[in-house]
């Protein structure tokens, strides 16, 4: 582990010449990943596929990055990319292999996961009255690979295990290559389509993306080194600490650089909420109560002392609220369907997105509210079916909170901050990081039993910590 600390100084502080720090860094990448196999973790070689998943949500598609490199493959609005079509239908249909060849019953995921698959078959319905169907049905098929990649997670040797390797070798990716391409690229920079000033988006495409990669990885490793710290002491445990320390430096700098406020809010409503819910004084047959009662404080505070506005005001993010602002005002005036919506993700399609365009030098693609995106696509009762899916989810996650206090505290953690986040961000939509992670701790399937994969003499002492480091199923 001596070799991250002046890889990180390096990076954060230090300006080399480009082609030195690209070495570096992938150099770095690679001693982490070998670091990462060499351990001969408790996960099959199928992980590769979320990792993939994830990797292409939390930077660019594979057309988007064709672009980078002066290869033009990207399609329009409407029809999108047909290799970036046939690169996640590939990825879905390996996925589905795999559950195949896992044996994973349709049975037990419908009995188990009652109200994410009413959703998502409302979902396909609203593709018949969409005015795009085709358009429709394929973010349709893409959304699927969310529950696919869920699925494959779920059924892992180790579950648990399976997530933390999940997380980790993403950020070794994500994390250390946008801090590359901040400081060293010009894919790294753009100019603000609100403001129009210069910001940083790492290897994304804007700085909301490059919040969401921080807010989703910053506070699964804040978690996880709050577990791993209370393990016994060790040099397993030692090395590991360093390593997670080291990440989340990047990852704070990297939070700091995008200047993403909502992805900075909701990331300390989550870890404030690991800490409450973790303390002996609350008592968790009462968190229900709890939530309720947050929630109607919030809403007090709101109304009478202007809540949001203030929280807009102390971040400095009031002109593009402003803008937020309006652009509900001007997505509700267009009168849509208000019970049934105008189908699976049409609504920023046709006439009304080149409407919603004119007089804007920010080009819209989303309503920058979940709920409100909701309704505009699903109607009504697309907004009913998500709200009974983050209830169920939370009723999911309260049983987990007595069975598994730990990974319960994460779960409810990471819903606080996707039900905050989705207020001025829609991710209940389309290849969302925080929209995959969400269907990962929505969705449950029995643990089956697999073989345990033999452990290296190297990690021993980390793998009879296991109980201790890795939430137990």
């Amino acid at each position: 582990m001596n070799l991250v600390e002046p890889h990180i100084a390096s990076l954060l502080g230090l300006h080399l010449p480009s082609r030195l720090a690209l070495f570096l860094t992938v150099a770095f990448v690679f001693f982490l990943f070998r670091r990462d196999i060499r351990q001969k973790p408790n996960v099959t070689g199928a992980l590769w596929l979320p990792l993939i998943w994830v990797l292409l949500m939390g930077s660019r598609s594979v057309a988007q990055w064709l672009q980078v490199f002066g290869f033009n493959t990207l399609g329009s609005v409407e029809e999108g990319s047909p290799l970036d079509a046939a690169v996640y239908l590939s990825l879905i249909i390996a996925g589905l292999c795999v559950l195949n060849k896992r044996r994973v019953e349709l049975s037990e995921v419908v009995r188990n996961n009652g109200w994410v698959l009413v959703f998502l078959l409302y979902c396909f319905v609203a593709i018949l009255w969409s005015d795009f169907p085709f358009v429709a049905f394929k973010r349709w098929i893409k959304v699927l690979g969310h529950p696919v990649m869920a699925l494959i997670l779920l059924t892992e040797p180790d579950p648990d295990e399976a997530l933390v390797r999940l997380m980790k070798r993403s950020a070794y990716v994500l994390v250390t290559f946008s801090i590359l391409a901040i400081k060293y690229l010009d894919i790294g920079r753009r100019f603000d389509e609100w403001t129009g000033f210069p910001v940083n988006v790492g290897i994304t495409q804007s700085k909301n993306m490059l919040g969401c990669g921080c807010l989703v990885l910053g506070f699964f490793f804040v978690w996880y080194f709050l577990k791993t710290w209370r393990a016994e002491k060790s040099k397993a445990r030692r090395d590991e600490l360093r390593l997670l320390g080291c990440l989340l430096i990047m990852i704070a700098w990297l939070l700091r650089k995008s200047h993403a406020a909502t992805a900075t809010i909701c990331l300390l409503i989550a870890i404030a909420v690991i800490f409450v819910v973790g303390r002996r004084w609350v008592n968790k047959k009462l968190i229900g109560t709890y939530v309720l009662v947050a929630l109607a404080g919030l809403g007090a505070a709101e109304l009478t002392f202007g809540l949001f506005d203030g929280v807009a005001d102390l971040t400095g993010h009031q002109s593009t609220i402003m803008g937020r602002a309006e652009l509900w005002r001007q997505c509700l005036a267009l009168h849509t369907n208000p019970i049934f919506g105008v189908g699976f993700e049409s609504f920023w399609l046709g006439d009304r997105l080149h409407l919603l365009h004119e007089g804007r030098p920010w080009q819209p693609n989303e309503a920058h509210n979940g709920y409100l995106e909701t309704y505009l696509n699903l109607g009504l009762v697309g907004l009913f079916m998500l709200f009974a899916l983050i209830i169920a989810t939370f009723r999911k996650i309260r049983l987990d909170l007595f069975r598994n206090p730990d990974w319960g505290r994460f779960q409810l953690g990471f819903l606080a901050a996707i039900v905050f986040y989705n207020l001025t961000e829609a991710s209940f939509k389309g290849l969302s990081l925080t929209w995959f992670v969400f269907f990962v701790i929505a969705m449950k399937y029995p643990i089956a039993e697999y073989e345990p994969v033999v452990q290296s003499s190297e990690t021993d002492e980390l793998e009879k910590e296991r109980k201790l480091i890795y939430l137990p199923g």
